[in-house]
């Protein structure tokens, strides 16, 4: 019998959570994702040592204030991964914009065209990115502006399904709602007891969002993310994409046993009814959910930290 991640790929499309091109290379996905965090351990390794003083060189070329150079030099960087990212898998890569401007829908919309102005000025078309800002109101509403525009985003730091609801609403491209993070939440703050994958409150949310868009036809794309064991991805198998770090990856290339399907367009289920949001409906429902509430924050926060330390480590470079 085939590795169960060989079976999982004739289910959904398995896209690559990590900027580690070694990885990348050894698992072959579709698709690969990164966000500051990312960028920020892929940094660190010996084979970037180069990229990260071309990448410092080009921003110190460019006209503005320290601060903008340096803001310029994280762009740059996310870029060139990117690219060579691009260069190994058939697909897409998903780069974020800076996480410090999830609450300006404006501000996200213009680092995302940049963004896409840096890969198109090195030959690579719009189509093989995407996008990633968090399920904020202001994100959604700039993914939605974005995606007019042919700029396809991932919503991530997706928590419950009022941001899920919103962002179907707005004709996102892909949603990335987290699975980890969500189980995190309930173990340090519930007293839930897991017992079997189909437990897991994160893999029930991805459960219930994949369905509630198959029933009403909703085009956007469920990918889910952050996941803490193979046990939530068997869960999800046939979700219509899983972005998946190495770790687990090969743990699933190592496993030979039987992965069934567990997601599927067709399968029956009770209608869930069309859920559209207005401004204050989203934001009332997602702080009446303390998780939601909790995981964005603090992901937004973790997404920022992480931003200024790759800041950081390029200003050392640079000095």
């Amino acid at each position: 019998m085939s590795s169960k991640l060989e079976q999982l790929k004739q289910m959904s499309l398995v896209v690559a959570d990590t900027g580690d091109i070694e990885a990348i290379q050894k698992f072959q996905p579709v698709d690969a994702t990164t966000n500051p965090s990312l960028l920020f351990k892929a940094a660190q390794l010996p084979q970037y040592r180069p990229l990260l003083q071309a990448v410092r060189e080009q921003a110190a070329d460019a006209s503005g204030s320290s601060e903008e150079q340096l803001a310029h030099c994280c762009d740059l960087l996310a870029v060139a991964i990117g690219r060579r990212i691009l260069d190994l898998v058939p697909g897409r890569v998903s780069t974020e914009a800076d996480a410090r401007l999830s609450f300006h829908s404006q501000a996200s919309a213009e680092r995302a065209r940049k963004l896409i102005g840096l890969y198109e000025a090195a030959g690579i078309d719009r189509k093989r990115i995407l996008i990633k800002i968090a399920s904020t109101w202001e994100g959604i509403r700039a993914a939605e502006q974005l995606e007019k525009e042919g700029i396809n985003c991932n919503l991530t730091l997706l928590f419950g399904f009022a941001q899920a609801a919103a962002c179907a609403d707005a004709g996102v491209f892909l949603i990335s709602p987290f699975v980890g993070r969500i189980l995190d939440w309930y173990l340090a703050n519930t007293k839930l007891r897991i017992k079997t994958a189909e437990d897991d409150p994160g893999v029930q949310s991805v459960s219930r969002i994949y369905r509630y868009y198959k029933q009403h036809g909703y085009r956007t794309i469920v990918m889910g993310a952050s996941f803490r064991n193979c046990g939530e991805i068997e869960a999800l198998a046939g979700c219509d994409r899983l972005t998946i770090s190495p770790q687990l990856l090969g743990e699933l290339a190592a496993d030979r046993g039987e992965m069934p399907r567990r997601l599927s367009p067709e399968s029956k289920h009770e209608v869930e009814q069309p859920l559209h949001l207005e401004e204050a409906e989203f934001r009332y429902r997602n702080n009446a959910d303390a998780m939601v509430t909790e995981k964005l924050a603090s992901g937004i926060r973790n997404f920022v930290a992480d931003q200024v330390k790759l800041e950081q480590l390029l200003k050392n470079t640079r000095d």
